[in-house]
């Protein structure tokens, strides 16, 4: 549904208000009830698609104050959004438009209000053996369409019973002939738990939705992650699977899912024939699998099904992510069997590590020290300690992380591996003990 289609309905819902409606209410562009209103640094607020055009046109100047503009942010008046809603409820049965008119209002692809497309979509999804793949595909693309505005796609996602039922579709299709409707199912909820438009509070309508039974959903979402059409569709999966994490009832049943784990796993790998990595799904695969980690009990899980040298090649290949790899790597080395994957690969392990321990934030570098002590220091792997003193540019790393306002811990780590190196690692040590004169000023 274009905009312009949104907006000529709603200025024939109003026809016959014009007095009633509050001045405040009209966009200072259009003269027509807002249904975006953003304001700009000026203070003055406007209808999101007027504003937009009139700064595409190249204007540099607010069009009420005609004052310049030193930023063309767009920032939402939700106060004022949520009045003209609660105002809009109040008028609408009162409209002349409403009462008197005796022909509907023309149709569209998902309906002439909000209100009435939620319920539509609602119904024709939820009818006994129809097929809901057409409805939950025109839901997708309406809440996809950057011409739709927040409003509607938030009413959407509000609407009672809409998470639930989408997610109804997502579990009951359990055999082979469903997976389409899973599909398109997952597209819709990973939308509007992934959306920057979308409120939190419906965000936590759907991890709710999903939480409700998380071990039917875990299934179904590893099927999806197994058997999806398209990459998109598995990476949309994952963003479901990593809202159903935020859910602490529901992470158990999440981190001991083997299937989904392993597709997980899979995610992250090779996206191609060429052996190249997605970013998208590698953001998507590696966010879930840091957060299984936490849970102890599904690390060695993690490990036999390949977590280790799939965080690994993520590292060495730069795909993004760093922090997120680290993390699933301290969480390895904290059982024998994440240790001795590791150490196993450790010439191209250990690198990996060192060549990324400052590019994810204080966390991920302090991840990158705990995985380098463990197997340098407190177990004292030979292949490790010898590919860790190897590493170009790792004493001064530690050295650089030292002096960064990391935790205690990890400054007493780092100070530990700093021993190792001087011992082992002499090629790096030629910037700092070499003999150098200083030259006072006085």
């Amino acid at each position: 549904m274009g905009r312009r289609e949104m907006s000529g309905r709603l200025s024939a819902e109003y026809q016959g208000l014009e007095v009633k409606v509050p001045s405040l209410f009209r966009c200072p562009i259009s003269l027509d009830v807002m249904r975006s209103p953003v304001s700009l640094c000026t203070g003055v607020t406007y209808e999101r698609a007027s504003i937009q055009r009139w700064l595409d046109s190249g204007n540099t100047t607010c069009p009420a104050t005609m004052l310049p503009l030193p930023s063309t942010d767009l920032v939402p008046n939700l106060t004022l959004r949520r009045l003209i809603a609660l105002w809009a409820s109040t008028a609408a049965p009162a409209s002349p438009s409403s009462s008197s008119s005796s022909s509907p209002p023309a149709p569209s692809a998902v309906g002439p209000t909000p209100a009435a497309a939620a319920a539509e979509l609602l119904r024709r999804v939820a009818a006994p053996g129809a097929d809901p793949c057409p409805p939950l595909r025109k839901l997708a693309a309406f809440l996809n369409d950057d011409d739709v505005d927040e409003f509607d796609k938030n009413a959407f996602a509000r609407a009672a019973g809409a998470a639930e039922t989408v997610t109804s579709v997502l579990r009951r299709a359990e055999k082979e002939e469903g997976l389409e409707a899973a599909e398109a199912a997952v597209r819709v909820l990973a939308t509007i738990a992934a959306s920057d438009c979308i409120e939190e509070e419906n965000k936590r309508r759907v991890a709710a939705a999903l939480a409700a039974d998380a071990r039917s959903t875990a299934a179904s979402l590893a099927r999806v992650l197994r058997s999806g059409s398209a990459l998109e569709a598995r990476v949309d999966a994952a963003r479901l699977v990593e809202s159903l994490l935020r859910n602490a009832a529901a992470r158990a049943a999440v981190a001991e899912s083997e299937p989904l784990v392993a597709e997980l796993v899979r995610l992250i790998g090779p996206a191609d024939e060429k052996g190249g990595l997605d970013r998208g799904a590698v953001a998507a695969g590696l966010s879930c699998l840091a957060a299984i980690a936490a849970t102890r009990r599904a690390r060695a899980e993690m490990v036999r099904l390949g977590a280790v040298p799939a965080a690994v090649r993520v590292l060495a290949a730069d795909a993004g992510c760093p922090a997120q790899a680290l993390r699933v790597l301290e969480a390895a080395v904290g059982c024998a069997e994440g240790r001795a994957a590791i150490c196993k690969s450790a010439e191209t392990a250990v690198p990996a590590v060192v060549s990324r321990m400052m590019k994810g934030g204080m966390g991920g570098a302090e991840a990158a020290v705990s995985v380098l002590w463990a197997v340098c220091h407190r177990y004292r792997d030979r292949r490790a300690v010898a590919a860790a003193a190897g590493c170009e540019g790792g004493l001064a790393r530690l050295l650089l992380l030292m002096q960064s306002g990391c935790s205690a811990a990890a400054r007493q780590m780092a100070s530990e591996l700093l021993k190792i190196f001087k011992v082992n690692g002499k090629s790096c040590l030629g910037g700092y003990d070499s003999k150098t004169s200083h030259i006072m000023p006085f």
